[in-house]
Order: C-alpha cells, then sequence, then structure tokens
C-alpha cells in the first residue's frame, strides 16, 4: 500500500488530474468576484503552487478547500495595490486614437461604467452566479454542483440579477 506519511496529493498523477479538474473553476471564480483576469490567473498559480509546497499536510479530499482559500486571501491581500492601479488608471488620461465624436465616447464610457457599476453593485451571490452564467457559459447544474447550492437557487440568483439590471439599465437611458 501507500507510504502512509505521504497524502495523496503529493503523488504527481493525482495532483496533474486535480489541477486539471479545478484550475478554471479557481481563476474563473476569483476573476468574477474581484474582477482582474490577471490576477485571478496569478492567484491561481499560486494557490497551486503552495498546495503543492503543502501537499503533505494537505488531504485531497480537502484540497479543493485549501486552494480556494488560499486564493481568495491572496486576492484580499492584493485590493490595496489594485485600488492604486485603477486609481492611476481612471486619471490617466492617454490620447485617443478613434474616430468617434468626443460626445459618443463620453456617453459610451458612461454607460459603460454605470453597467459595470450596477453588475458590481449586485449582491455577491447574485453577481457570482450571473457572471457565471452569462460570461463562462456555464449550466445551471454546473453553477449549483461549483456554489453547493440547488439548481433553483442557481435559478433565484440569476433571476434577480436580471431584474436588478434591468432596473438600472431603464434609469441610464
Amino acid at each position: 500500500m501507500a507510504n502512509n506519511s505521504l497524502s495523496e496529493t503529493c503523488n504527481e498523477i493525482i495532483f496533474s488530474n486535480f489541477f486539471k479538474n479545478h484550475a478554471k473553476s479557481l481563476r474563473n471564480f476569483l476573476f468574477y468576484r474581484y474582477g482582474n483576469k490577471d490576477q485571478a490567473e496569478d492567484l491561481t498559480q499560486e494557490a497551486f503552487i503552495k498546495l503543492w509546497q503543502n501537499c503533505a499536510s494537505v488531504p485531497i479530499e480537502k484540497a479543493k478547500s485549501y486552494i480556494y482559500t488560499i486564493a481568495n486571501n491572496g486576492s484580499l491581500n492584493e485590493i490595496k495595490h489594485q485600488k492604486v492601479v485603477l486609481e492611476y488608471e481612471n486619471n490617466f488620461s492617454g490620447p485617443d486614437k478613434s474616430n468617434e465624436t468626443p460626445e459618443f465616447l463620453l456617453e459610451e464610457k458612461q454607460f459603460k461604467n454605470k453597467l459595470l457599476k450596477a453588475i458590481e453593485d449586485l449582491n455577491e451571490t447574485q453577481r457570482i452566479a450571473f457572471l457565471m452564467h452569462r460570461i463562462d457559459g456555464k449550466k445551471y447544474s454546473e453553477i449549483a454542483e461549483e456554489l453547493n447550492i440547488s439548481v433553483k437557487a442557481v435559478e433565484k440568483r440569476i433571476h434577480l440579477a436580471l431584474v436588478e439590471l434591468r432596473k438600472t439599465i431603464e434609469t441610464i437611458k
């Protein structure tokens, strides 16, 4: 039998399969929660690196919870840095290379900001379910499984998100 001193997580084949099965969903979860694709990819990699480094002390049954906790904590640690970067991006006005009128560009930017703000203002459960469905194209059953909730709960979250977004969009017009 296997050596009891090492967890199954340390087996390269098991770890590789675990990575293949969970890396994309962890990256998407982080992206939906925090809105930064590059950060989501970096934190996903870091979580799996830490899992590998600590594989002997993390049983495979707890590995999924472990990587989500590591990644979520990493995101919280990066929030201050993100605020500085976003503030710089919002205040920087580089040369505009489009042929659109300034009025159109302003209206487009304002609408985009209001729409992103509306999605951001959704409560966390609605936002995550909505983005997993609309951006990632996941089925309700897949979302329910990942979030460990019922399909009806997913339906309700997405429905409420759409209702809120419709209200907001009607006021934008």
